[in-house]
């Protein structure tokens, strides 16, 4: 499961990725300098892990993780294959979720594509290139589906008829997502087709040191223009979290942030809202040799978080021993919890909870 992160060029992709994954991709102040999609694997900050491996004092500890992919830069007429568009276009198709950078700041020593700051006009160029692609994905669909609906069949009459909504919206500048179709059209529909604009999305702005607490009048525009799309907005000062990742050692970093008046990185709330947006959760296995996160979709049952760590362990599946990890951290120990009679015993119908603690019995 991946997050692309999309924008113009010179909004902070690059520098951001950077930030997130400590990966160095090539940062500088020109467009199209990230032509290869960087991809980054990014440990998902979690506090719960923390707390079980001072409970537990295990030999390591394995956090989840999530994989970013640094997008070139977009420009208008992307969509006709302007700038690096067909490329942008295709590694975008291959995410599953987009974390869309807005340029949210003034500083008139690094160049604006189209001169100057708009964050609003910016997300609509980007827009109106994803949708324009998906438009022609769309009208590919409908000249088919148009044939088999003359024949007089239901299904495909049916969707003819999701399919031009999608296109009406499409052509007066609405995503997909936010285009109201019924959940049952949606599934049946829309989902298989992977339009870019159907997939979830966060907004980052990316604002001045200055609004890194507070955010700013730019970010307050962004919020209301996405009102209507069910999407995420968070702001974070791109430039000042770089330099967060530059210093040596954790006190260092917390010292930095404090002055800041904040509590942790940008980037950290960042990657819990990309591993969100993804609609992954996580489960936690804690013995003395490792305290490890493992990282399911929202949904699954026990025997498929099972096969997270292993395919035995999910086609032998027997049971699963499951403590909540609030009554791992208040009993303090898997002993402690067994012996309040709080630990379960869950079968194959079970659908794990986000931060369970379990331990598989399989036979193989």
């Amino acid at each position: 499961m991946k997050a692309g992160i999309v924008g113009l060029p010179n909004v902070g992709k690059s520098t951001l990725f950077n930030c997130l994954s400590n990966a160095k991709a090539q940062s500088a102040n020109f467009p199209f300098c990230t032509i290869e999609p960087n991809i980054g694997v990014v440990n998902v900050p979690d506090q719960r892990l923390e707390k079980l491996e001072e409970l537990v004092h295990p030999e390591r500890v394995v956090p989840a993780t999530v994989e970013i992919v640094d997008i070139a830069g977009l420009v208008k007429g992307a969509s006709k294959g302007e700038g690096l568009g067909n490329q942008f276009l295709g590694n975008i198709r291959e995410t599953n979720a987009i974390l869309h950078v807005l340029r949210c700041f003034d500083n008139d020593n690094i160049v604006h594509v189209d001169g100057s700051v708009n964050p609003i006009r910016d997300k609509e160029t980007i827009d109106m290139e994803l949708q324009l692609k998906d438009l022609e994905s769309v009208d590919k669909k409908l000249e088919k589906v148009k044939r088999a609906a003359k024949t007089g069949n239901k299904e495909a009459q049916k969707e003819e008829a999701v399919l031009n909504a999608i296109k009406q919206g499409l052509e007066s500048g609405t995503s997909v997502r936010a285009i109201e179709i019924s959940e049952e059209d949606r599934d049946e529909y829309v989902s298989p087709m992977q339009l870019i604009t159907d997939k979830p999305v966060m907004y980052v702005c990316n604002v001045d040191e200055g609004s890194a607490t507070t955010g700013n009048a730019y970010v307050e525009k962004v919020k209301e223009a996405v009102a209507n799309e069910n999407a995420e907005v968070i702001f974070l000062a791109v430039g000042t979290e770089a330099d967060i990742t530059e210093l040596e050692t954790y006190e260092e970093r917390q010292m930095f942030l404090e002055d800041l008046g904040l509590s942790e990185p940008g980037s950290a709330k960042l990657i819990r809202g990309a591993y969100k947006l993804l609609d992954l959760e996580t489960y936690f296995t804690a013995g003395v040799k490792e305290v490890r996160a493992w990282t399911i979709p929202v949904g699954a049952t026990a025997p498929q978080a099972a096969g997270v760590i292993h395919t035995d362990f999910e086609k032998g599946f027997i049971r699963a021993e499951v403590i909540s990890y609030d009554d791992y951290i208040k009993y303090g120990s898997e002993s402690k919890v067994k012996e309040a009679g709080r630990m379960r015993v869950e079968g194959k119908e079970y659908i794990v909870k986000d931060g369970d603690i379990m331990h598989f019995r399989f036979n193989v």
